[in-house]
């Protein structure tokens, strides 16, 4: 495997892009320690500790991730593609065995090392964009074949799709199959060719909801949320409360109320507790920065002339953009309750780490720019 190139001529960065991702980092510590400090005091006696560990085990390795991908020319992930998805599935099988993969809140998500923990789902993300985003490139016309773009797209997204329900981990599962659906669309895949993975997806959906209960009470539970709000309805009654509450201008850092009684406030309800504390006026500047974010990060996309940077920079923005949205519609009310966590500002290491990974990517490509 040849791993040499001969590297244009490199320009600087987008430093409007990482500026971003340096806002949302800091906000997202400062979020954090306001959402996550009477949690931590009660269970750890350290009012710091969830701040702590989201250093430890998503910010320090996060910022190694960055440079790895900002100082490494892209096209190199590109040539070790198959080795990284490989990789990426085999963590995915190391999660399912006993004793390896740790339960926690009634998934198996996680592999332990003893020292710290990761979530290969996460890393999934990083690894199946980057073999897809190269496996397209290599043959723009694969969407228009049968043989040679369908099937084996399918047969790869079913096999990381099975991996990841069998945990169960059915958000992530959702996220990176609709990601993929796009840059796959994105290639010049056949209307009916989308059409076919849409009713496969569908025909999916309803055998989840037939064969796990828990599903379907979710879905019940977002249909019938307000006729139950001291029981079924109860995370997303709390969550609707704080964000309400907020007001304007909202109450204040640090002075939220509804935190010490809604479920994973550090988590995936963070952003009630932003729209509580920092108001309507808060929470959204932090959308419209998202949304800021997301524009420039399809802009270094599309002013990239390689067609692998093109697609992994697409993927990852995709990524990043139907997450915030499935995070903040749940809590919201707009789409049934999910696990999937806010990108830089929910507690999660492993989700922080690879999201970083992802923009030191993007800003290597921003530096190849026409």
């Amino acid at each position: 495997m040849n791993l040499r190139f001969s590297n244009p001529k490199s320009s600087g960065a987008d430093m409007v892009f990482i500026s971003f991702v340096v806002i949302f980092v800091i906000f997202g510590l400062v979020m954090l320690m306001s959402a996550s400090s009477e949690g931590a005091r009660s269970a750890f006696n350290d009012s710091a500790y969830y701040v702590k560990h989201q250093i430890l085990s998503g910010l320090i390795p996060g910022i190694i991730g960055f440079l790895l991908g900002y100082f490494i020319y892209y096209r190199i992930w590109e040539k070790l593609a198959p080795y990284i998805l490989i990789t990426g599935i085999i963590l995915l099988v190391l999660v399912l065995i006993p004793h390896v993969g740790v339960t926690l809140k009634g998934g198996t998500r996680w592999i332990n090392l003893g020292t710290f923990s990761f979530q290969p789902g996460e890393i999934m993300k990083l690894t199946f964009f980057i073999y897809l985003s190269a496996w397209i490139s290599k043959n723009i016309q694969r969407g228009k074949n049968f043989l040679e773009g369908l099937a084996p797209f399918t047969i790869l997204i079913g096999l990381v799709m099975s991996l990841l329900l069998l945990q169960p981990a059915t958000s992530m599962a959702g996220l990176i199959f609709f990601t993929s659906l796009f840059v796959y669309f994105t290639s010049g895949a056949k209307i009916r060719f989308l059409a076919a993975l849409v009713l496969i997806a569908c025909l999916g959906v309803i055998g989840l909801f037939s064969f796990k209960s828990y599903r379907t009470a979710r879905l019940d539970t977002f249909v019938n949320a307000a006729s139950d709000p001291q029981g079924k309805g109860y995370h997303i009654a709390q969550a609707q409360l704080a964000i309400g509450s907020g007001g304007l201008f909202g109450v204040g850092f640090g002075k939220s109320t509804t935190k010490y009684y809604l479920p994973e406030p550090m988590g995936d309800s963070i952003f009630a507790v932003i729209s509580e504390e920092l108001g309507f006026v808060g929470a959204g500047a932090l959308l419209i920065a998202f949304l800021a974010f997301l524009w420039r990060g399809l802009k270094i996309a599309r002013d990239s002339s390689d067609t692998f940077a093109r697609y992994l920079a697409t993927s990852f923005m995709c990524m990043f953009g139907l997450q915030a949205f499935v995070n903040i519609g749940a809590i919201s009310g707009v789409i049934p309750m999910t696990g999937v966590p806010l990108p830089f500002i929910s507690y999660g290491g492993t989700a922080l780490a690879v999201f970083l990974t992802m923009c030191g990517i993007i800003a290597n490509i921003s530096k190849y720019r026409r």
